[in-house]
């Protein structure tokens, strides 16, 4: 048993500093996840991302994170995703639809106990001064959702 532990520790400090040196992406200019409730995401929580003013402008592509666990019920999740540009007030929503489990039930993305799915949401372009807020949440039949730990949104640079 104690074979079993230290290789799997081993296997998990590998992938864990192989992800820490893939994971610089200069062209990454806001990457942040944001927690979940324990007990589940509720319907009516408003996960917000507030993304300080771009120095420097340009286009970017946008992507949405998700992080679920084994507990999480279904194979997918509908989301909303509000995005609001400042000073122009230049707004827009999307409804998505996100896939995280194959048709026999296993969920995709990297992971262990933790999944790690990456969705597209487009692109955007900012002017040097725009910030962005972008809101993200949940409208599945369920009230609750168990399972989803994280929700993320990443901007990086396109060229």
């Amino acid at each position: 048993m104690n074979i079993r532990k230290q290789t799997l520790r081993a296997v998990l400090a590998t992938v864990a500093t192989a992800a820490v040196l893939t994971a610089c992406d200069e062209d990454i200019v806001y990457s942040h996840y944001e927690h979940t409730h324990l007990t589940g995401w509720e319907r009516n929580d408003t996960i917000l991302f507030c993304i300080p003013s771009m120095s420097q402008p340009g286009r970017f592509d946008e992507a949405l994170g998700v992080r679920i666990n084994d507990t999480y019920p279904f194979t997918s999740i509908s989301l909303i995703v509000e995005q609001r540009v400042y000073p122009g007030y230049r707004s827009r929503r999307d409804t998505i639809k996100c896939t995280l489990a194959d048709e026999n039930g296993i969920f995709r993305g990297p992971g262990v106990d933790l999944h790690q799915n990456t969705f597209q949401l487009g692109h955007i372009d900012l002017k040097r001064g725009d910030s962005l807020t972008v809101k993200v949440r949940h409208v599945m039949k369920r009230e609750t959702l168990p399972g989803i730990s994280d929700i993320g949104i990443t901007l990086k640079a396109t060229h």
